[in-house]
């Protein structure tokens, strides 16, 4: 059996919306369950429809989940971590920085570093904090 090890999202109020946005910038397909789906479960109803579990498949094998996170349960900004895009493909790479880019905050600027290739780092319009590498040749 596979394994995998797959991003974990959590935001507050704006999953439907994140997935959307990563789903236009890296391409692949999205499935959403809601809250509703599983009653019981003690969320308001006007949250019903927050995501509870999203996922995007991409067709470069990316598996990204985002959900949100009622009011009822305790929240924090993401911190502490960065999603990491890299490999060979270097119009793809440069696609995917400029689309995460698109609202975002430019922490290091996708140029050539020391080591060769590219490499960039930003903090995405959702506030989520994304390095992208272009592998040296």
């Amino acid at each position: 059996m596979a394994l995998s090890l797959n991003p974990y999202i959590s935001l507050r109020g704006t999953a439907r919306d994140a997935l959307e946005f990563y789903r236009s910038v890296l391409g692949g397909t999205v499935e959403i369950s809601e809250f509703a789906a599983f009653p019981g479960q003690g969320i308001p109803d006007d949250e019903q429809s927050l995501v509870m579990h999203g996922q995007l498949t991409t067709d470069d094998g990316f598996v990204l989940m985002v959900s949100d996170t009622p009011s009822t349960m305790d929240y924090e900004a993401p911190a502490g971590f960065s999603v990491s895009i890299s490999g060979e493909d270097a119009a793809k790479l440069e696609g995917f920085w400029n689309g995460l880019a698109d609202g975002g905050t430019v922490v290091m600027p996708y140029e050539t570093p020391p080591w060769g290739g590219r490499f960039g780092m930003l903090k995405d319009r959702f506030g989520i904090d994304w390095m992208v590498a272009l592998n040296a040749g």
